[in-house]
């Protein structure tokens, strides 16, 4: 059985978290491919400035505002944009946050959020689009993930659990999905330059601009792979570095980070036995 891939031609294309990064330029890059493109974000990113951006290409974005932690809401923007703009043949689950989390300042609110945006966010989408999708024998999902999930790296305790869960979500779905003529894949790119990267303190290699790293994603997405990953340089890398003995592999990224070097809740040394601080210098991050 050969998996369906998303046209233009049959309906729209569906992206949350599109008000900055990687979403943004994938927008972009979709209506300039003549997609009719629904994007989501919450009121207070607005995203007035991108439809008029694309105004004179093939395609179109459409606004609808939502937050991806309200599963009420979510399953009623699946509704307006099915009956405003056409059904949803493509769906890029790429809302994200990133709070930064550290070791010897720890708090269940980090986590909490993590999941609640990273993982319940793209469920509270999945859920109904795939019941529409199911309904028409056919529709192309894409989660974002991110190569976080590969092994832990500095402050990602949270989100590389949550892009971890992602990435097994998306493999577990994909045996029943093949059955239903829907295309699920994962896109778990390396580090883009975007909002969430510069919240992460962490010196990150093969950092890539987001419209390049929005091109390699749709590439991806025509191409139709499970898994979507980029720069394959730095990935394939990571890869290879995660099969080895674990020790080994995080003794590499302490020093691929110099994390060593950094001090303690990013240098707020406090009396042991005190309550830490949140970390001012890494706020959390959303797109």
């Amino acid at each position: 059985m050969t998996l369906y891939r998303a046209n233009p031609k049959d309906g729209v294309a569906w992206i949350t978290g599109g008000s900055s990064g990687i979403g943004r330029e994938l927008a972009k890059e979709l209506a300039a491919q003549g997609f009719r493109v629904a994007v989501t974000a919450r009121e207070e990113d607005c995203i007035d400035t991108l439809v008029s951006e694309c105004a004179g290409l093939p395609g179109s974005v459409l606004s609808f505002a939502c937050d991806v932690t309200d599963e009420r809401a979510m399953a009623e923007t699946v509704a307006v944009i099915e009956a405003k703009a056409g059904p949803i043949v493509l769906a890029i689950f790429n809302a994200g946050a990133f709070v930064p989390v550290v070791g010897d300042n720890l708090s269940v609110r980090k986590f909490r959020r993590s999941f609640d945006v990273n993982v319940m966010g793209v469920m509270n989408g999945l859920v109904p689009t795939v019941k529409c999708m199911r309904s028409r024998g056919r529709g192309h999902i894409v989660m974002v993930g991110s190569i976080s999930a590969y092994f832990g790296w500095p402050t990602t305790a949270a989100y590389g659990a949550t892009k971890a869960a992602i990435n097994a979500i998306a493999e577990s779905l994909k045996f029943d999905f093949d059955k239903i003529g829907i295309r699920i894949q994962v896109m778990n790119p390396g580090f883009i330059d975007t909002p969430l990267t510069r919240a992460s303190g962490v010196r990150l290699p093969a950092l890539m601009p987001a419209p390049v790293a929005a091109k390699r994603a749709l590439e991806g997405i025509q191409r139709g792979g499970f898994e979507v990953t980029f720069p394959r340089r730095l990935t394939w890398s990571l890869k290879l570095l995660s099969m080895l003995p674990r020790p080994f592999c995080l003794s590499v990224i302490g020093r691929l980070t110099k994390w060593k070097q950094r001090p303690l809740s990013f240098g707020r040394r406090i009396a042991p036995g005190s309550r830490l601080p949140e970390p001012a210098s890494a706020p959390e991050r959303a797109e």
